[in-house]
């Protein structure tokens, strides 16, 4: 989750203080991660070849390329607000359609989390506009199904590997697509290629690592915390102040978390 916020940042870093347009931003961090995965996979022992399918990639390439055009328009609590909702929705929505069950313990703690998420972001922000907010949803749902895909994708290393590798064609097709509104710059590209090597690249094989052990609610649910630790690296970073709507926030986005988490046999329920 901390490489999730790390990408938060970068991300918006980039498109906000450099001129950098967002195809290049996307191109440039997906063939980043891409290579710094190839290299984290040759670089081990035994021989495995990227693995991965073109569906997985599909949906890396859609959330990185949606996520990367809303922030143009998007504010940062907003987007937070429309991406994590929408893959806790994607994620949960499945899970409930392959039998997972809720207890009344987790419904609270989605509850309480989100409601810290909302409280975090919600107050005194405008309505947002329309296509960011449409581009930001759909990068949640491509992200959700990423996230579900990797739960029996097999070796997390190889796995994402091959998703990259299969997602950098999208990608250049996409800066081709936009080749005459193309802008770059050094810095730019700089923390375009830390959100790919090491925010995205090794911060996805980490997640994928991750995913087997999770039930789908507890894994969209634990995804609720980037906002928050984005927030907080928006203080260390980039100077922004501490306040209590943060510190309310922080406690029920996490605590909620935590009790989604504590799942056991009479919390979550096999159909019957």
């Amino acid at each position: 989750m901390t490489a999730f916020a790390a990408n938060s940042l970068l991300c918006r870093v980039a498109l906000k203080q450099t001129s950098i347009d967002a195809a290049s931003f996307t191109f440039i961090r997906l063939i980043s991660g891409a290579i710094a995965l190839w290299f984290i996979v040759n670089m081990r022992k035994e021989e495995r070849r990227p693995t991965g399918s073109w569906l997985s990639a599909l949906a890396l390439f859609g959330y990185a390329a949606a996520f990367s055009f809303a922030y143009l328009s998007l504010s940062a609590g907003t987007g937070a607000l429309l991406l994590f909702g929408a893959v806790q929705g994607t994620m949960i929505i499945w899970g409930l359609l392959r039998g997972e069950r809720l207890g009344v313990g987790q419904c609270a703690g989605l509850a309480s989390a989100l409601g810290g998420l909302v409280v975090l972001v919600f107050p005194g922000l405008s309505a947002p506009p329309v296509v960011g907010s449409i581009l930001m949803l759909g990068a949640g749902v491509a992200w959700g199904i990423y996230s579900l895909r990797g739960k029996t994708a097999g070796d997390p290393a190889t796995a994402t590997a091959g998703n990259f590798l299969r997602a950098v064609p999208l990608a250049a097709l996409l800066s081709i697509a936009f080749l005459p509104w193309a802008r770059l710059d050094g810095a730019g590209i700089g923390y375009a290629i830390l959100s790919g090597a090491l925010a995205s690249g090794v911060g996805y094989a980490i997640w994928y690592t991750a995913l087997p052990g999770l039930r789908a609610a507890s894994a969209a649910s634990v995804q609720l915390s980037v906002p928050i630790l984005a927030a907080a690296g928006g203080m260390l970073f980039l100077g922004e102040s501490l306040t209590l709507r943060f510190l309310f926030a922080s406690v029920a986005v996490l605590g909620g978390i935590a009790l989604v988490v504590r799942e056991n046999r009479r919390d979550i329920r096999p159909v019957r």
